[in-house]
C-alpha cells in the first residue's frame, strides 16, 4: 500500500483549539469547519517559537498549506507529493530533515480517512472508513513546516513567503492495519510539549522523541461514498454507512 490517504476532519472552532493546546497567540481568526480536508487545503497549525530578544517560548495557532515545499525548491509545484513524511526517514531525507530538526508542529483533527481495499469477484474494492479517537477527542498528528519564499516576488512582499506543512506517518497497529498499512503519528497530549520544543535539535533526540510515541487507539467507521469526492463537505461524511447503501465502494 502506499502512504496514508490524503483526507481528514478539522471541525473545530479557534477558540476550542486555543484553548485545547494552551495557545499563547492566534494568528487565525475563525476557522471553517471541513469534513473533507485534501492536499493543498489551508490548515491549522500548531508550533512553539523562542523569541531571538526575549529567549522565551510562546505556542501559536497559525495556517500552513498542507503539502511541504522544501526552502530550497525553485517553485511549490511539488507541494502535492509531500503531504505525508515517514517517521522512518525524516531525519535522512533532504526534504525533511532540516525540519524535523527546526519546525515541528501539530495538526489538529477530528479524524482521518482511509480506504480498506477488498478483493471481491475479482474485482478491488474500496470501503471509505473513518478513524478517530475512542471517545472523539482531538488527535494531534504529528507534523514538520517549512516557509518557502518565493523567488518571483521582491524581498519586501508580504505575499513572498507560503508556509506548507507535511503530517507525518507511522506504520499502523495490527488493530487497524488491515484497513491501511500506515496512519498518521498521533501524539499523546503529554508529550505535546516535547515534540514541540525549538530546543531539540538533535538527530539522536528526535528519533528517540518520534520512537517515543505509542500506538494510538482508535475507533474505525465505515462510511458512505461521498468522502470519495473533495467536492463534498459537512457532517454526514462521517457517518455510518446504513445498510441500503452497502459496504462497498469502488
Amino acid at each position: 500500500m502506499s502512504s496514508m490517504c490524503g483526507r481528514y476532519v478539522m471541525a473545530r472552532g479557534v477558540g476550542d483549539l486555543v484553548a485545547e493546546f494552551d495557545v499563547d497567540e492566534t494568528y487565525v481568526d475563525e476557522l471553517d469547519a471541513s469534513y473533507n480536508i485534501a492536499p493543498t487545503d489551508p490548515v491549522p497549525l500548531i508550533l512553539d517559537r523562542k523569541d531571538k530578544d526575549s529567549g522565551s517560548v510562546s505556542r501559536k495557532l497559525v495556517t500552513a498549506r498542507w503539502g511541504l515545499v522544501p526552502s530550497w525548491s525553485k517553485d511549490a509545484k511539488g507541494a502535492a507529493k509531500l503531504i505525508n513524511a515517514r517517521r522512518e526517514t525524516i531525519t535522512e531525507k533532504p526534504s525533511f530533515r532540516k525540519a524535523a530538526a527546526q519546525r515541528r508542529a501539530l495538526v489538529p483533527a477530528d479524524g482521518y480517512y482511509e480506504w480498506q481495499q477488498e478483493l471481491v469477484g475479482g474485482k478491488i474494492h474500496k470501503i471509505p472508513t473513518y478513524l478517530h479517537e475512542v471517545e472523539n477527542g482531538v488527535l494531534a498528528f504529528a507534523a514538520l513546516f517549512e516557509n518557502w519564499p518565493d523567488p518571483a516576488l521582491p524581498a519586501d512582499d508580504p505575499a513572498r513567503w507560503l508556509r506548507t506543512c507535511t503530517i507525518i506517518t507511522a506504520p499502523a497497529a495490527d488493530s487497524i492495519g488491515h484497513i491501511h498499512d500506515r496512519t498518521p503519528l498521533i501524539v499523546p497530549k503529554d508529550l505535546w510539549a516535547e515534540w514541540l520544543d525549538p530546543e531539540t535539535t538533535s538527530e539522536a533526540d528526535i528519533r528517540s522523541l518520534v520512537d517515543s510515541m505509542p500506538e494510538p487507539h482508535l475507533v474505525p467507521r465505515v462510511v458512505g461514498s461521498l468522502v470519495n469526492s473533495v467536492r463534498n463537505n459537512g457532517p454526514e461524511l462521517i457517518e455510518a454507512a446504513g445498510p441500503e447503501s452497502g459496504t462497498l465502494f469502488s
